[in-house]
């Protein structure tokens, strides 16, 4: 009777201890060391708030978060707003229309290192694709160095994202809209309603939840962007690119400064959970639910 009482309690062992060991402790961790000075190679030491004002006071920390912030107000809508249009797009009884659906999802699926090799060798200053064009139809004779000045870098960045992760939206999007009947376009249709009514009475608010969803979605991933900032900028020019997460990394691994890098990521993780709090907040003034 004991062993059977036991038994359960065996099986799920290994994945509590593996929440334990790669989940729960680097988390504990991770606030521990905030608290510490730790430079490597040399042992840790007992700091107390000196990590969070050495942030607080650093100009490079507030232009790090302020471009931050810049990434997720224009990632977030615009990642929204084109995998929307893909969406409707793809949504039509076309022929090969699955083609141009796997066409569309194929750069989610790519490796970033490819994606930044074709997007730098695009937005190259000396020998650029986009250079080029400008100077052959708008006579642009300065080439603009797209990946090393101010705002250029940044934007670059949010316009790759955006290409880079619509294709999955896209799909998401996609499967809410073949959930809404098609009952309800007829209806619309005999009460004269035109395409741009039905678009606005009745796919979008069928689609809020949809919506929401990859909102909510779209803003943790825009605060954790790493992968497009390292393999294209860097945070070039003085930070002018970098990221709270390109931050944290270049802070712990470049830099070795783990103590710091250790609130910084607390800090992010706090952004990311307040942000979240806020869409969850605003979530009952516009998603509507079918009835």
């Amino acid at each position: 009777m004991r062993y059977r009482k036991t038994t359960p309690y065996l099986f799920i062992l290994p994945t509590v201890i593996g929440l334990v060991l790669f989940r729960y402790y680097p988390i504990v961790s991770v606030v521990v060391n905030s608290f510490r000075r730790w430079q490597m190679p040399a042992p840790p030491y007992w700091l107390g708030q000196g990590n969070y004002q050495e942030m607080f006071s650093s100009a490079p920390f507030w232009l790090v978060v302020r471009n931050t912030f810049v990434f997720v107000g224009l990632y977030v809508p615009g990642v929204v707003i084109g995998a929307l249009i893909l969406a409707l797009l793809i949504h039509q009884k076309l022929p090969a229309i699955s083609f141009f659906r796997g066409l569309f999802f194929m750069p989610y699926i790519t490796s970033m290192v490819a994606v930044a090799m074709v997007w730098n060798w695009i937005f190259a200053t000396r020998f650029g694709i986009l250079n080029h064009f400008l100077k052959t139809i708008f006579h642009v004779t300065d080439p603009v160095a797209w990946l090393a000045e101010r705002p250029y870098s940044l934007l670059v960045l949010i316009v790759v994202s955006v290409w880079k992760t619509a294709g999955f939206q896209m799909l998401v999007f996609l499967a809410g809209l073949q959930a809404i009947p098609k009952s309800l376009y007829e209806a619309a249709r005999v009460d004269g309603a035109t395409g741009r009514q039905s678009f606005l009475r009745i796919t979008l608010p069928l689609l809020s939840p949809v919506t929401f969803f990859i909102v909510v979605n779209s803003v943790i991933q825009a605060f954790r962007t790493f992968e497009v900032t390292y393999a294209m900028t860097q945070g070039k020019p003085l930070y002018a690119s970098a990221t709270l997460a390109y931050y944290v990394y270049q802070n712990a691994f470049v830099f070795q400064r783990m103590g710091f890098a250790s609130g910084l990521a607390c800090m992010l993780v706090l952004l990311v959970g307040l942000a979240t709090l806020v869409n969850f907040l605003f979530k009952n003034r516009w998603v509507h639910y079918q009835a």
